[in-house]
């Protein structure tokens, strides 16, 4: 399995998240300045879909990743649920880089 092109950093607003379709199946992607941080948009208190509607993965203050179906809120930096029924437990991270601007997920876990 090689790399895959998500999109360019400028694609992903400074303190917000998109969700990417891949061969590893559904990822968010959540930047903070040029830093960017990946985990598989899978909640581990019941294993669904962070999200509702398309690409709305942050709460109102954009501190915290937000599982729509019951509140959870996850830190942008590790994934650990900080709040919600799966408190101490963490998204799943993905491994992504960027290089020249551009966001790649890195095959593996």
């Amino acid at each position: 399995m090689s790399r895959e092109r998500l999109c360019t950093l400028a694609e992903i607003p400074d303190h917000d998240a998109r969700g990417f379709r891949t061969s590893q199946g559904e990822v968010v992607v959540a930047r903070r300045g040029t830093e960017v941080f990946a985990y598989q948009n899978r909640c581990p208190h019941i294993g669904i879909c962070l999200n509702f509607q398309p690409d709305v993965f942050m709460e109102l203050t954009q501190r915290y990743l937000l599982c729509s179906n019951h509140g959870a809120l996850f830190r942008v930096e590790d994934g650990y649920c900080v709040h919600g029924p799966c408190s101490g437990q963490s998204l799943r991270r993905k491994d992504v880089v960027t290089e020249n601007g551009v966001v790649w997920l890195l095959p593996g876990n």
